[in-house]
C-alpha cells in the first residue's frame, strides 16, 4: 500500500471533498468518521435534529457502536483492525448528556487496547449526528 488518500469500498459516503483515510508511512490518518451506516446512509440511534432544527431523542449508545464499526470497516478493508489505533479524537455534541454512555462503549472495544484519547465538546457536526471519531492508526 502506497503513501496516499485512499476511500474504503465498505465506509459511509464522505460529507465533502476529503478521502476516509490518508497513509503516510507506517500510519493512517482516518478522516472525521461518523455513524452514518454505509449501506443506506441512515443514523443508527437517529439524527438529533430535524430537518428544520428541532432537537430530536436520539441513542448515543446506537451512534458510538456505530462509529466506531465504521472505522473497524475501514480498517479491516487495509487488513487492519481497531487494536492498530493508536490515537482516538472523539467529538461530542453534548458532552453533558451522553458522555457516560458513550464512554461505557468506548470501553467495550478500547480497554484493552488503551489509545491515547481526547474528547471535546462540540456545538455542531455537518449532519445531525452526537459524534465523530478521528483516528491515526499504526500498520503492523
Amino acid at each position: 500500500m502506497d503513501d496516499g488518500p485512499f476511500t474504503a469500498n465498505n465506509g459511509p459516503s464522505a460529507m465533502g471533498a476529503y478521502p476516509h483515510l490518508n497513509k503516510v508511512g507506517d500510519l493512517l490518518f482516518i478522516s472525521g468518521m461518523g455513524p452514518r451506516s454505509p449501506k443506506n446512509n441512515e443514523i443508527p440511534g437517529g439524527p438529533i435534529k430535524d430537518e428544520r432544527g428541532i432537537p430530536l431523542d436520539y441513542d448515543i449508545t446506537a451512534q458510538t457502536h456505530s462509529v466506531i464499526n465504521n472505522i473497524k470497516e475501514i480498517l479491516e478493508e487495509y487488513d487492519l483492525g481497531l487494536e492498530n489505533i493508536v490515537d482516538i479524537q472523539v467529538f461530542l455534541v453534548d458532552m453533558e448528556r451522553d458522555f457516560a454512555e458513550y464512554n461505557k462503549v468506548y470501553a467495550e472495544y478500547f480497554s484493552e487496547i488503551l489509545p491515547a484519547r481526547t474528547t471535546v465538546g462540540i456545538h455542531s457536526l455537518p449532519s445531525p449526528i452526537a459524534i465523530e471519531l478521528k483516528v491515526v492508526a499504526k500498520m503492523n
